[in-house]
């Protein structure tokens, strides 16, 4: 089973997978209770580990980021990488709205997360761990990069450019990286219809076929009946004579899940383009 997309969508790289379970995607950071309460563990305690872990070491942080996430102590998680300037501006409430894509992700998290091996080089440190890959019911060693900030080791869950940003959208980067991603999403699930058209229709004497038809003929996933996975309302019109069709992606809740609205067009020839546009919150209507 893989991955939901965004899926941290969390994070959304989501808030996707990668962002929790991996080495960061292309802090400043403060000691969290959570952090404080698994420093207390002795390292014989430690399920999973095979190295001794020290309180507050790179490896330590780790444990404790994991062991957040599962419990789903999203804030506290998050404030252990350098995805904390996006959250440290949310209340209680703007950090539910995205409790979907974190859960997504939470579930998957092993009851023990088995670390074994930690290499510190001045301010910054590799930590490694058998984790969960973006197919979920693999595991594999992963290295996970750390950087120290005054006295505390924070996880980079991405990179320079992407913490840059993060610092300058603040509590909007989340809303605005989860947005463009239903964005991509929408266009590659509309992209995914065109060629599912082209393959119906050469097994069925040049028809199209309508959702249904093209879901049971299994060139489309289940998901494109709701909104829920990729924040967009799908359609899908057939001709009466079945020899045109068109397609369209439409934001379920315009301004929070999407901003623009996407179609499928045929021309003279029946070739399929792809057009977008920005129309408003009318086309949520």
């Amino acid at each position: 089973m893989r991955a939901p997309s965004f899926r941290l969508g969390l994070l959304i790289c989501i808030l996707s997978i990668p962002v929790f379970f991996a080495n960061g995607c292309s802090t400043d950071a403060s000691k969290t209770k959570v952090l404080a309460s698994v420093a207390e563990v002795s390292p014989a305690a430690a399920g999973g580990a095979t190295i001794e872990i020290k309180p507050n070491s790179p490896a330590d942080t780790v444990r404790a980021f994991y062991t957040a996430l599962r419990e789903k102590k999203f804030r506290e998680a998050i404030f252990l990488t350098n995805l904390r300037p996006a959250i440290e501006g949310m209340t209680d409430a703007e950090l539910k709205e995205f409790e979907g894509e974190f859960n997504a992700i939470a579930k998957h998290v092993p009851k023990e997360i088995q670390i074994n091996g930690e290499i510190v080089s001045g301010s910054t440190a590799t930590v490694t761990a058998r984790l969960p890959t973006e197919d979920l019911d693999k595991q594999e060693i992963q290295q996970i990069k750390l950087r120290k900030n005054g006295d505390v080791w924070v996880i980079l869950t991405v990179d320079e450019s992407a913490e840059k940003r993060i610092r300058e959208e603040g509590k909007n980067y989340f809303l605005t990286l989860r947005i463009e991603t239903h964005h991509d999403e929408a266009r590659e699930m509309l992209d995914r219809v065109a060629k599912a058209q082209m393959a119906f229709a050469a097994t069925n004497q040049g028809n199209y076929g309508d959702v249904e038809a093209l879901i049971n003929a299994q060139f489309l996933p289940d998901d494109i009946r709701s909104s829920e996975s990729t924040g967009y309302r799908y359609s899908v019109t057939v001709t009466p004579d079945k020899k045109r069709y068109s397609a369209s992606a439409v934001p379920a809740v315009y301004g929070k899940t999407g901003k623009r609205s996407f179609a499928i067009e045929l021309d003279e020839r029946g070739q399929p383009h792809l057009v977008g546009r920005d129309d408003g919150a009318a086309k949520t209507k």
